[in-house]
This record gives structure tokens, sequence and C-alpha cells, in this order.
């Protein structure tokens, strides 16, 4: 199959998202499947593949780390249209997704979307609840015209469903644990950070922002500071709008910015403790990539890090706004090496378990053999170039055109939806159609499960004969 990812994030960015879109990418072509990209293009980064379109992009202004690509459709148009995609994957609900989405709509191509970020919630974190409303609508009217939309886990799928978004399933998560691995320990890493192999190292990953729950980290690591003292050192990896805000209220921490993928593997392992109070996380990687590289994890009992880890087996969850809580599992792993590594050694065993097998991803697979429930309207183009070249209706014999009910069944072969609805056929498709069903004389027919609308719909029934017309 050829295939279009688009994302309004990628490499080099370092994040969840194109962690999953690299990840998708890699598997696609391990099977064969024809593969590009259109993400925006970063400052002093050349993608070296010529599969990718990289479209030009700006600072966000409240967070200068994110970086926006205005919607160019004409050059994702260019771009696409020689290479035919049988699917387009839209990963992100931004501006560049927004183009992606437009060409599957016009081009009548099959739409997978995947849904990484929870948005609402953030809109309530930054002080702008009222809007939250707002975002759960433009997220219905994004996902819409989607075949399917992929969720990370149960909860936010369920979620989905009950807001009405799309057609959410479970891709499932999981991490590259030979990247991710406990034999990247380094001592050289252990002493740099803490100054002695006795000293526990806590660390915290992720993104600095207030959606992280950063203010629950102060909480608590200030108070397992206060009674730790020497026996722990506490490490933050990552950057973000709330970087200085913390260095200032956490003068002790070693602040580490921006890793790599490969010292960010590095540092993972030769650390002890993970703290992750994020209650906003659908996925949550950074927890399943501490596990495997067997850290004790202490998580918030919420959104994705609630079904990675099994509470007092495989980590530590606690109540996300429980800063006392939080150091009171701080301090209890510290001074119990044992305990933080038996919890270590059974999440190593869990992020094994969900790690990024090579299967075929499961939209590939859904899609598979399927065709668009759009795709007869190339046929009814061409019969409407018959037409405009002077050719009477009745000059189109059953021969050139497929019967009726083999147009209800190439409306319905994909099992994609029940229902094709006007908004959803070009205007023209509706009216071949209808001269279609006159020249074969069939203003008022009967036939197996179609049935038409007055709209311009056309609905499939169960009913064995319905008569209608036109």
């Amino acid at each position: 199959m050829r295939i279009a990812l688009v994302s309004d994030t990628y490499t080099p960015q370092v994040n969840g998202v194109t962690t999953v879109v690299v990840r998708i990418a890699s598997v696609l072509r391990e099977f064969r499947h024809q593969v590009v990209v259109i993400a925006p293009r970063y400052p002093g980064h050349e993608p070296l593949d010529s599969g990718e379109l990289r479209i030009p992009s700006a600072s966000f202004p409240p967070y200068p780390a994110i970086r926006l690509s205005l919607p160019q459709f004409g050059a994702v148009e260019r771009f696409l249209d020689p290479f035919e995609p049988d699917v387009v994957h839209v990963a992100t609900e931004g501006p560049l997704g927004l183009t992606g989405r437009r060409y599957a709509v016009r081009r009548r191509v099959p739409l997978v979307t995947s849904y990484h970020t929870n948005f609402p919630q953030y809109a309530r974190h930054y002080g702008a609840g009222i809007a939250e409303p707002l975002v759960w609508k433009w997220l219905r009217w994004f996902h819409r015209p989607a075949v399917l939309t992929q969720t990370p886990g149960e909860a936010v799928a369920e979620e989905l469903t009950r807001r009405g978004i799309g057609r959410p399933v479970v891709w499932g998560r999981g991490v590259d644990t030979t990247h991710f691995h406990p034999g990247r320990r380094s001592t050289g890493w252990r002493r740099w950070l803490a100054g002695g192999d006795d000293t526990a190292i806590v660390l915290h990953v992720g993104r600095l922002a207030l959606e992280k729950n950063v203010d629950v980290l102060v909480e608590s690591w200030t108070a397992a500071r206060e009674h730790l003292r020497q026996r722990a050192t506490f490490v933050l990896a990552g950057e973000g709008p709330e970087t200085r805000r913390l260095i200032t209220l956490l003068p002790w921490v070693r602040q580490l910015g921006f890793l790599d993928r490969q010292k960010l593997a590095d540092v993972y392992a030769s650390a002890d403790i993970c703290v992750l109070p994020s209650r906003t996380e659908t996925c949550g990687l950074v927890a399943l990539e501490a596990m495997a590289s067997g850290l004790a994890v202490i998580a918030a009992d919420a959104g994705g890090f609630r079904e990675s880890i099994q509470h007092g087996q495989t980590g530590r969850l606690v109540a996300p706004d429980d800063g006392t809580g939080f150091a009171a599992e701080i301090l209890s792993l510290v001074i119990s090496p044992q305990r933080r590594a038996e919890l270590g050694t059974a999440a190593r065993a869990a992020g094994r378990r969900a790690r990024c097998r090579a299967g075929e991803p499961r939209a590939v697979a859904a899609i598979r053999g399927r065709r668009s429930p759009h795709r007869w309207s190339h046929f009814m183009r061409r019969v409407v170039l018959v037409l405009a070249d002077g050719l009477r209706p009745d000059a189109i014999t059953p021969t050139d055109m497929p019967s009726l009910d083999a147009l209800a069944r190439e409306l319905t072969r994909g099992g994609v939806s029940s229902q094709v609805v006007a908004s959803e056929l070009l205007p023209a498709d509706r009216a071949v159609l209808w001269v279609l069903t006159k020249a074969a004389g069939l203003g008022k027919y009967r036939s197996a499960g179609l049935r038409a609308r007055g709209s311009g719909g056309l609905v499939w029934t169960s009913r064995s004969a319905t008569k209608a017309g036109y």
C-alpha cells in the first residue's frame, strides 16, 4: 500500500508523538509498504529522505520549543498527487494535520487519524477552561471523516466514544526495549550526576510545562529532599516554558535540558527512580521507557500511566495532586534499594511484554483490502466526460456501468460506514448517479438493500426490496 503520514511534529524533535510516528513509518516500511511523510522543517536539519516533504515552520511564541507550519495545501497536493496514496494517516490536529485531512477528503482517499494529545485538559491547565467545549467541538469535526481514529489506550478510546469523536481503535503502546535497556547503565553518568555510587538518582523526564503537573513535582521533591539530603540527587531531563521557574524553585536540581535519544537512554539506565506526576498523558511512553530501562517508576494514577503500571508490582501510582504522597513514595524507595530493584526488574519484564512488536500496524490491517466508499465516483467522472462529449444518456449501455446493486456493494465494500450522506457526495456524483438510473430506466426501482434519500444520500438497509426514486 502507499501510505502518507502527516504530522505537526517529527524528527529531530524528541517527544511522544514523534516517537510513535517514526515507529509507524519504520514498521510500515519493514512490511514493504511505500511511505511518505509530511512534517515541519526545523532549523539546521535537512532531511536526507526524498520521501519527505518538509514545510517551513516558525516558533510558537508562548512555547518556543514548539514550531508550527502554516498550511500549504498546494505544496501538499503537488507532493501527494504523483504518489497516489491509498491511505492518508494524520497523526496530529494542527495546521499540517489539517492539510492532510483536507487532501484525503477532497481526493476521496481513506483517512486514518490519531489522538495523542489531551488538548481539552491542556486548556484547563492554562486557565482557558471556558474554551474546553470549543476544543471538543474542533476534535469532533476534525476526526469525523476518518475511517478510524487510533488511540493508545482503552480509557482514551472510551472517552472519545462518549464524546462522539471518530471511530476509535486501540493500537496499544510499547517502546524499543533494545534501545531502552538496563545494560546502558553508566558509572560515568552516575558519578557525574550523584557523586557517589550509594546516592540514589531520582529522575524526571518530559516537557517542563504546566500540563505536566510540575507544581506537584516541585512540592514532592522539596519535601523528599528535606528528609533525604545527600542520600538522593534529583535530576530534570527536558525543557519547556516552566524551565526557568523550576530552576528557581529547585536550585539544587541537576538540569540536563534537552537530550537526544542516545543520551536519554543512558540517563534512564543510570538513574534509580523516575517520578512522573502528569495527569494528561494519553499514552505515557515516558513511563514505558523508564520501565524498559529497569527503573522503579512513581507515576500519577491517571491517563496512560494507569494502564501501563500495575500498582505495587511494576511501579507505584499516586493521586495526581498528592504531592505528599509522591514524596512518601520517593522516601520509601530511596531508603530501600532492594524494593526499588524488585520494582525495576518487574517493570523491565512488563516493558518487554509491551514492546513495539514487528507487527503490521492495526490501521493498515484494518484498511487492507478495503476500498474507499467513494472510489466509484472515479467511474462517475468518466461518465460525466462522456455526457459532456455530446452523447445521449441512452448511449450508456449496461456494459458501460455497474448495476445499482453493484454500486451499492461498491459503496459499502469497505465496511467503513453504513451510510453515505449527501454532504459526502460531490454534486456532480449525485447528478450522474441520477442520470445513470434514468438511462437504465430505473426512475423508480427495486434494489436489494439500496435506498435513495431525498437529500441525495444513499443508505444501505437490511431489507431485501425497497422502492424509491431520485
